[in-house]
């Protein structure tokens, strides 16, 4: 069985057991989690599609961990104007551990 849900205005694909980075989503470590927004879910013989969600669906997950993602360094450069602009960003992440898909 398996779901697509939408966090962070980005869509993913999770199943149960399995752990996801997603955006910041506000909670403690190892507090449950409820994501409400699941576009499909399928348990193999079928599917079903929301339009644009599932009413009633939802994805129960657990925190694991508060961290941030790599580095992109954003480096704007204008040839033989003297323009140099370096800067960065870090994204702060959410994991979560998928523990089950109601339907």
């Amino acid at each position: 069985m398996y779901a697509i849900i939408e966090s962070g205005g980005k869509q993913y694909r999770v199943e149960p057991g399995a752990v996801v980075a997603l955006e910041r989503i506000p909670g403690d470590v190892g507090s449950q989690v409820e994501l409400d927004r699941v576009l499909l879910v399928s348990d193999g013989a079928t599917v079903k599609v929301g339009k644009p969600t599932l009413s009633g669906a939802r994805v129960i997950s657990q925190i694991v961990a508060q961290t941030r993602g790599e580095k992109i360094d954003v480096f704007k450069f204008k040839r033989r104007k003297k323009y140099r602009r370096k800067t960065g960003h870090r994204q702060e992440l959410t994991k979560v551990r998928i523990s089950e898909i109601v339907v």
